[in-house]
């Protein structure tokens, strides 16, 4: 399909250019809303979103794994995890497989404020969800799935 805003698209590529332009703007809003959520906890969307990598994983993991699971960089996640842990959200322990990748696990405070942000979360969940059905979100879902494996593919 041409046009003058898809010069070179097919159908289904130039929709999925208008899809990941949507992405792009509930991305921003989405961080926004979860910047105001959780800022009275101390936390920003970023700190939160490492706070539940680490509280939602089955046993303490390293930095690289941790971004590795959130489709980050290790350094991005770094920062966020040195700041975290300079606030008493986080604290690091040895890795005995690997001396100098050190675990990183939850304080009390850090699971607190991941508890505290659940707490939060679950309505403004339910509120943002209000009028959409299971099915359209399990749909919209899978195809994010998708894309994203193709993207991880990619690279």
């Amino acid at each position: 399909m041409k046009t003058s805003r898809h010069p070179v698209h097919t159908p289904a590529g130039a929709e999925l250019t208008e899809l990941m332009l949507d992405i792009f703007r509930a991305n921003g809003a989405l961080l926004a809303g979860g910047d105001r959520l959780v800022a009275p906890l101390g936390l920003t969307s970023a700190r939160w979103q490492v706070l539940g990598s680490i509280a939602l994983a089955d046993h303490p993991l390293p930095v690289a794994h941790l971004a590795r699971r959130m489709g980050l960089s290790r350094q991005a996640v770094q920062r966020v995890v040195n700041d975290l842990e300079s606030e008493g959200f986080v604290a690091f322990e040895s890795n005995p497989d690997h001396k100098r990748a050190h675990l990183v696990v939850l304080t009390g405070k850090g699971e607190g404020a991941y508890q505290a942000a659940s707490d939060l979360e679950a309505p403004w969940a339910n509120q943002l969800a209000d009028g959409l059905t299971a099915a359209d979100i399990d749909t919209a879902r899978k195809v994010l799935n998708r894309l994203a494996g193709r993207l991880q593919a990619e690279s």
